[in-house]
Formats: C-alpha cells, sequence, structure tokens
C-alpha cells in the first residue's frame, strides 16, 4: 500500500509516529493520524488543544519506544480506508486528503472523540476536504487541456525542476554508490502494475541523488521502454 502513498502522505505517517514516541506509546493509533494531519494541513484545529485532549483520553505510556512503532487494528482501518477513498475519487495514489478522509470515515477511534470534544464537525470537514479535491482536480485538467502555447507540463515546469531535462544537459553531477537503489526504482517504474516507487528517509540521506540518478538514466536511454522519454520533476 505504501508505494502508492504520496511524499506528503508519508510525511504524515512519519509524524505520527514521531507523535506516539514524543506520548511514549509503542504504537501508532487513529489519534496520532490525526495529530500529525494537524501538523502538516491547515485543518482549523489547534495541535496544542489536540494534543492536550489525546493525553486525556489515552494518557502517556511508559517511555520505552521500540524503534518499530506498530498501527493499532483501528489505524490499518483508516489506511485501509484511505485507498478506498482514493479509488472512489479515481485517483491512483494516496494523499494526505485521502488519509484525513479515510480518519474521518473511520469514525469511532480515539481520533473521532478528539474532533467532538473539540466541537469539530467531522460532515462538514469531509465535505471541505472532498469540494479542495473537486477543485485541485478541475484545476489540473483546465491546465492540461487549456492552454495554446503546446506547453504539455505547466504546473511541474513553474514549480518544479525537469531533471529529465538537466540530465540531457549534462548539469546533473554523476551519482556514485547508488546503482542498485536507482535500479530497483527502474523496476518499480517499468511494472504494468503497482509501479509508484516512494522514497522515504530524513534529510540528507540521498533521496534526490537517486531521483537524478533515474533522471541520467532515462536521458540515456538506459530505462525500459515503458518510461523511454519520460520526463521526471521534483
Amino acid at each position: 500500500m505504501f508505494e502508492r502513498f504520496t511524499e506528503k502522505a508519508i510525511k504524515v505517517i512519519m509524524l505520527a509516529q514521531e507523535e506516539a514516541r514524543r506520548l511514549g506509546h509503542n504504537f501508532v493509533g487513529t489519534e496520532q493520524i490525526l495529530l500529525g494531519l494537524i501538523v502538516l494541513k491547515s485543518m482549523g484545529i489547534n495541535l496544542k488543544d489536540a494534543r492536550v485532549e489525546v493525553e486525556k483520553i489515552i494518557g502517556r505510556g511508559s517511555g520505552f519506544v521500540a524503534v518499530e512503532i506498530p498501527f493499532t487494528p483501528r489505524a490499518k482501518r483508516v489506511l485501509e480506508l484511505s485507498l478506498e477513498e482514493a479509488r472512489q475519487l479515481g485517483h491512483n495514489y494516496i494523499g494526505s486528503e485521502h488519509l484525513l478522509l479515510g480518519l474521518l470515515r473511520e469514525g469511532e477511534g480515539v481520533a473521532a472523540r478528539v474532533l467532538e470534544n473539540l466541537g469539530a464537525d467531522p460532515g462538514n470537514i469531509r465535505t471541505q476536504v472532498i469540494r479542495m479535491v473537486g477543485e485541485s482536480t478541475e484545476a489540473v485538467g483546465a491546465g492540461v487541456g487549456g492552454g495554446s502555447s503546446g506547453n504539455k507540463m505547466p504546473t511541474l515546469e513553474e514549480y518544479g525542476t525537469n531533471l529529465t531535462k538537466l540530465a540531457e544537459e549534462g548539469k546533473l553531477d554523476p551519482v556514485v554508490g547508488r546503482q542498485q537503489q536507482i535500479e530497483r526504482v527502474v523496476q518499480i517504474l517499468g511494472r504494468r502494475t503497482k509501479n509508484n516507487p516512494c522514497l522515504i528517509g530524513e534529510p540528507g540521506v540521498g533521496k534526490t541523488a537517486i531521483a537524478e540518478g533515474l533522471a541520467q538514466r532515462i536521458a540515456s536511454g538506459d530505462v525500459p521502454e515503458t518510461i523511454e522519454g519520460k520526463k521526471e520533476g521534483v
């Protein structure tokens, strides 16, 4: 499932794990996912107030937290529901918006109690999220099909960097020591299904180097036919 998560959705999960550690808990529940979403997204909910409510309901843990923090059954259900929400919206990825919709749809865990205690209306939040997702989709559609300039990637080129173009122009440094990871990304991208690799890690561990290495492979034609000529942006 996580290979379909966007960078923001992965960030929510990482923030949820941080919230679990902060409370000394050896699990990630719906409440930690909620806190992760509040940190990342503007939901009209004060993070400090939400943290206070979470601590009131579940208290603090022992203080010893394992390296690997498992999800509770309800939290796993939220992840499953986020996948369903993405499918219903016709999306082939899972973003932070889908996680929020899944959390609201689950509606019975600690997160639901926190929202209730803070006076938030889950139904209203859900309506707002779906409206925002719809507006975003319409904007992307208009950008792709509405222009007469011939620019097929206006949003990417305006806000991002075309790594493939930089690689073609020889403006990227050679990537050393990342061949195994780059090859794995190429293999995943070349699949017919489940072809969404996700690079996870702290800043400075080399995620950008892998992306640049992939761009160089595409520029040199050293990739499967399915991704030949593709453009990579960050």
